[in-house]
């Protein structure tokens, strides 16, 4: 290949572009000759193979998520994955672009202070938690600690034992009647999205629940072979006879038990709620409600995990288990009525 001719730019200095094994290097030097004479090294060198290739580019943090996530591709949950893509796309957007490494520790806590004001706290929580994770593999330090907003501790949502009656009555009649009341016997919506009527025998005292249901990055619903968590995999007793009515009413030779959208079944116990003076819950709150009634009913803890296919009791009782104001009353009524005799027989 023939030397190109030096070409003199604007500041002055010259510069000669090769193309070696389909990679452009650019040279430039102060003059024309030293300018040729280090072309000619650098053509001499590649033709010899001594040259070495250019040190690759350090990724931006970006490109680390994208990285983290192709690595554990076979491993995650396409949920999982969804949920750092949607990280990946709408948090910390100052500080995708940049290299890690390059970050000040200094810096992290303004980044942070910054993102409160984009989110709320425990998305915040979330999505600081994979960030730090992500910088941690690439660099192999985490990020030094900063000072996140404190999260309101939310009671949630669920119906009392009298609510839940009105509810299974008002949902019977209706196309949401069998989802609904899966869920309210503690099945998650992606384990109702898996049922098929093949696998479900008529009048069944028990629902085999195995596999899950789940959306992934691109919106699409995919089938997983596993649950949750081990325990997830359970047969869950048929308790509601208004839902073995409807599974009988319902019941088609195969196909998926829903074949409604998530959507439109949070859309149709809205409307039950709302026509009934109840409180407007949504799908997963059904199943808070089954943990708060196995509680005032008295439902051994290990059993109603069981049922609900909780890893561990600890889990339901701190997150899904409400105590109904009507209990709290109760006790509270107990304890007041106490102190009184106690005052009675003082007198």
């Amino acid at each position: 290949m023939k030397m190109p001719k030096p070409r003199k730019l604007p500041s002055g200095n010259y510069f000669i572009r090769l193309r070696l094994g389909g990679e452009d290097i650019g040279v430039t030097a102060s003059t024309a000759k030293e300018c040729t004479r280090q072309a000619t090294l650098i053509k001499a060198e590649h033709l010899a193979g001594k040259r070495k290739a250019p040190p690759p580019q350090p990724k931006t943090l970006r490109q680390e998520i994208d990285k983290y996530i192709e690595a554990r591709s076979n491993t995650l949950s396409p949920l999982t994955i969804r949920g750092y893509r949607i990280i990946q796309k709408n948090r910390f957007q100052a500080l995708l672009d940049r290299v890690p490494a390059q970050v000040k520790p200094g810096e992290y806590q303004g980044i942070v202070n910054a993102e409160a004001a984009l989110c709320a706290p425990k998305t915040l929580k979330n999505a600081w938690g994979f960030i730090r994770t992500v910088i941690h593999e690439c660099t192999g330090q985490y990020p030094p600690d900063v000072k996140l907003p404190a999260q309101v501790p939310s009671k949630g949502r669920f119906l009392a034992p009298d609510e839940i009656k009105t509810f299974v009555q008002a949902i019977a009649p209706t196309k949401y009647a069998v989802p609904a009341l899966l869920a309210l016997s503690s099945l998650r919506i992606s384990e109702i999205q898996a049922l098929r009527w093949e696998n479900i025998p008529k009048k069944p005292k028990l629902i085999q629940v195995q596999g899950a249901v789940v959306l992934n990055e691109k919106n699409e619903r995919v089938k997983k072979a596993s649950n949750k968590n081990t325990t997830s995999t359970r047969s869950v007793p048929i308790m509601i006879p208004e839902l073995a009515a409807a599974l009988e009413r319902d019941r088609q030779k195969n196909g998926p038990v829903m074949t409604i959208s998530a959507n439109s079944l949070r859309y149709g116990i809205k409307v039950i709620c709302e026509k009934n003076s109840l409180p407007v819950i949504g799908i997963h709150d059904l199943r808070r409600s089954y943990a708060s009634l196995a509680y005032h009913l008295r439902v051994p803890e290990l059993i109603a995990a069981e049922i609900g296919g909780w890893a561990d009791t600890t889990t339901m009782h701190k997150i899904y288990t409400k105590i109904a104001q009507a209990d709290v009353d109760h006790y509270t009524t107990a304890m007041a009525s106490w102190y009184d005799n106690g005052n009675e027989k003082r007198q």
